[in-house]
């Protein structure tokens, strides 16, 4: 299936709940989304990094619902916000030099067009535009006026920052609302923006917009969210918690990204079908109708891992990483399968796994490959029947002279070329 076109044919409401696109939100009718009068919205992300990743893709996916039913997208890059940091509710967040923040800006530019199939003339706003030239005092006395010391600090984030055992918050983290909230009402006044689409964990930020929009332009804004994506155990995938999954392939490279998917339990597979393909119901009837007859087949894993790696990457990347996992996991003959790749493919592979030239010894490949930490821990894992060959467990050291494929466990590799 081709991912970038939707075969989806429905109001934007009804894919929104279809998908399970929503959290908390200010819409009260969710029909009125299909038939608003500015169907302009923006989303932001702070340049706290250099990619965007997986819990951004949910948001990205959610936008893309919306540009599919004639809404125009403008994404927003905040050079401004991305100088002070998003709060956490445990610290302080380490200040970005100006230079790396210009260099993560660009990143994150070109990678929301190329991840959202956007066009090359999408509106890619950055904040600091329009904030480099506002002077302290007056924003104080048209900003700072319209929000009370209360509503600020009944702010989650801040509950947990300055409550028993919490780590304090400084004034620039404590002002971040304020500044996020100035980039909606600018965005309102300039460009008829009234919507802000955000993840949940933004919905509080958010806000803050659409009350300046109500007390200082007697307009109403709203803000639309969707749900956060976690982890296994719990956790939301982010930068902070330590569990992102990069959309760069520099940072989380095609074959692991393919396996991130691959390795998803059924309990959130059509959920996450939903949400990260655009796959349509009668598709996806089908497909779990299939997947549940035989599990272990894990169909619908397949049909997701490849539809994400094929929507975020390329279909070839997204061909390669479906044809190194046959090889690496199904593969009945494996020597002579590697000698079947492409010089193109063997480079992807090699790029992907650890490597190490030929005319070595086992003991020394393992090693070199951080397969293993020693020497007598190689010796260890080769006794315990732990390291094969091309497929053949071995027993003992020996030479390696030509290409080969080292396997540790289940799922640890390295090629030997």
């Amino acid at each position: 299936m081709n991912q970038v076109q939707s075969s989806f044919h429905t109001s934007l409401s009804e894919e929104l709940k279809w998908r399970g696109f929503f959290a908390e939100n200010t819409i009260t009718d969710p029909r009125s989304l299909d038939s608003r009068p500015h169907k302009n919205f923006y989303w932001g992300t702070d340049p706290s990094a250099d990619s965007l990743h997986v819990g951004h893709l949910a948001a990205l996916m959610m936008c893309a619902c919306f540009v599919r039913h004639g809404y125009t997208p403008f994404y927003l890059v905040g050079g401004a916000t991305g100088q002070i940091g998003d709060p956490k509710e445990t610290a302080e967040r380490d200040l970005k030099s100006l230079d790396e923040i210009a260099k993560n800006k660009a990143a994150l530019a070109a990678q929301i067009v190329h991840v959202t199939h956007s066009p090359k003339d999408t509106k890619i706003l950055d904040n600091l535009d329009w904030f480099k030239d506002i002077k302290f005092l007056p924003f104080l006395r048209e900003i700072g006026k319209a929000f009370s010391m209360t509503q600020l600090l009944d702010r989650q984030f801040v509950q947990h920052r300055i409550g028993k055992d919490g780590s304090g918050i400084s004034y620039a983290e404590f002002s971040y609302t304020l500044i996020q909230g100035y980039d909606f009402l600018h965005l309102f006044r300039t460009h008829q923006i009234d919507l802000q689409l955000c993840g949940a964990d933004q919905y509080g930020n958010c806000t803050s917009g659409m009350h300046l929009i109500r007390r200082l332009e007697n307009a109403r804004a709203d803000v639309y969210s969707c749900p956060l994506i976690l982890d296994q155990s719990g956790k939301k995938l982010s930068k902070s918690e330590g569990n992102a999954v990069w959309l760069d392939p520099t940072k989380t490279n095609v074959f692991d990204f393919y396996q991130y998917w691959l390795n998803q339990p059924d309990a959130v597979l059509e959920s996450y079908l939903k949400q990260f393909t655009l796959i349509s119901p009668t598709e996806l009837d089908d497909l779990l109708t299939k997947h549940t007859k035989d599990p272990s087949k894990r169909l619908a894993q397949r049909y997701l891992a490849y539809a994400v790696t094929e929507f975020v990457h390329s279909q070839p990347d997204a061909d390669l990483a479906r044809k190194l996992t046959s090889l690496l996991f199904e593969s009945t003959d494996l020597a002579n399968d590697l000698t079947s790749l492409t010089d193109a493919e063997l480079d992807a592979m090699t790029a992907t796994l650890p490597s190490t030239p030929a005319k070595t010894t086992l003991i020394d490949a393992l090693l070199s490959t951080q397969l293993a930490t020693s020497k007598n821990d190689a010796k260890k894992l080769i006794a315990a029947g732990a390291i094969s060959i091309n497929g053949t467990k071995a027993t003992t050291d020996q030479a390696i002279d030509t290409l080969s494929l080292l396997k540790k466990g289940k799922n640890k590799f390295a090629i030997v070329r």
